[in-house]
């Protein structure tokens, strides 16, 4: 019997090409706004309601975006720079051929939201509420994530390069084709259960034994 090695299908990354923006001035965000091909540079939109808000072909770099609400908003072929917020909900939205780079974010609400073709490279992210939400051909490259939840989400052809997971929740997830192998650090606080699917290098295998062994109430002993 021949054992064929299983190859773990690699994420496809987003190819953002903006055509060239004109500055955004009106100000403040609208509910059910339609934006396409506009800078937002430096903007305030703190406090401010952009839900169900639609951005094609748009560049943010430097906003301030704490307790924002994106809400079912769309982020199509867009890139995100150096973006700022505590407290930003972004609950049930797309993302979709997007780059987030360098960004500084806090309690942000991505539950039941839908990334697909997303590059997340530099930058912090703590507590980000990724629960029920669908990732598929996501990159986190570079970046610090601190008790990220993907409690319940599906994360298909996921990878994880040069950043660090700490206390990570995989509650209920399930996992296709999720590279963790490239992670810096790779702490995982709940849901170890779910790593099938998944694939990891030996020493962190060595790293999560302590928890493996807990999960199946194995003791060690000398």
């Amino acid at each position: 019997m021949v054992h064929r090695k299983r190859v773990v299908k690699a994420a496809r990354r987003p190819e953002v090409r903006l055509p060239e923006l004109m500055a955004f001035d009106e100000g403040e965000l609208t509910p059910d706004g339609d934006y396409d091909g506009l800078e937002f540079r430096d903007a305030d939109f703190v406090g401010q309601d952009g839900a169900g808000a639609r951005f094609m072909d748009c560049a943010l770099t430097g906003c301030a975006l704490d307790e924002t609400r994106l809400r079912h908003a769309r982020f199509l072929d867009s890139v995100l720079t150096g973006i700022r917020g505590v407290g930003t909900d972004l609950a049930e939205a797309t993302l979709r051929d997007v780059e987030l780079v360098e960004a500084r974010l806090g309690g942000v609400q991505l539950h039941g939201a839908v990334l697909e073709r997303v590059l997340v490279r530099g930058g912090k992210i703590d507590y980000l509420n990724l629960r029920k939400a669908r990732l598929k051909d996501v990159v986190f490259e570079g970046c610090v994530l601190v008790e990220p939840d993907f409690g319940a989400a599906r994360l298909e052809r996921v990878s994880f390069t040069d950043c660090v997971l700490k206390g990570a929740d995989l509650t209920a997830a399930t996992l296709v084709d999720v590279d963790l192998r490239g992670a810096a650090e790779l702490d995982i606080a709940r849901g170890v259960d779910r790593l099938s699917g998944a694939v990891v290098s030996h020493a962190q295998l060595l790293d999560l034994a302590p928890v493996l062994a807990a999960q199946i109430g194995l003791r060690v002993a000398d």
